[in-house]
């Protein structure tokens, strides 16, 4: 696992999860939901300003969760803008069920950058599948977040969500390229 406070890395694609009002504003959102939409918008604006590709993932929710589709907390925090793909999904894997493998193919798109919500969750879960279907994967650790987990079973204690979405990041292996922050991402 490449992961070190100088690793500078390029991506060909940005694909920004489930970055849905719900996780990042108000009394739901993700702790320290301001620094990570700051690095979000930074890539965002870095992939841009590359002309790559940017895709959206959208997670729609059962009914009665905070990302049921068409309520609120469902709608993407950053609206995407002409020419970029949102790829609505019901799995925490992105790939699953979705045109998001064909939208990366067409586009030649070899490495992709993730950025978003949750670590363990869909970002993990997008990062693993990415990589199983050959892509490059760059996930810069000030880019996705997680909530706190709970006490657990047998008396565990409350995990901070910092240092969930570091073990998210060490799940993955090997393969993935983990940089400081989202300005060590370059984008071509």
């Amino acid at each position: 696992m490449e992961q070190s406070e100088s690793v500078e890395a390029t991506a060909d694609a940005l694909i920004v999860v489930d970055v849905q009002v719900a996780f990042v504003t108000g009394i739901g959102a993700v702790p320290d939901h301001a620094g990570l939409l700051k690095a979000v918008e930074a890539l965002i604006g870095s992939a841009r300003a590359a002309k790559v590709p940017v895709i959206f993932l959208q997670n729609d929710g059962a009914p009665d969760t905070a990302d049921e589709p068409h309520q609120p907390g469902w709608a993407l925090h950053f609206p995407p803008l002409a020419g970029e793909s949102v790829v609505r999904k019901t799995a925490d894997d992105g790939f699953d069920g979705t045109s998001l493998h064909d939208l990366l193919v067409a586009s030649a798109v070899q490495t992709v950058a993730l950025c978003g919500v949750l670590s363990e969750m869909c970002v993990a879960a997008t990062a693993r599948a990415a990589m199983q279907r050959g892509y490059g994967v760059i996930l810069p650790h000030d880019g996705h977040a997680t909530y706190d987990v709970p006490p657990g079973p047998g008396g565990s204690p409350k995990v901070p969500a910092s240092m969930a979405a570091r073990a998210a990041e060490w799940s993955l292996g090997d393969e993935i390229t983990i940089p400081a922050s989202v300005v060590d991402v370059r984008f071509s």
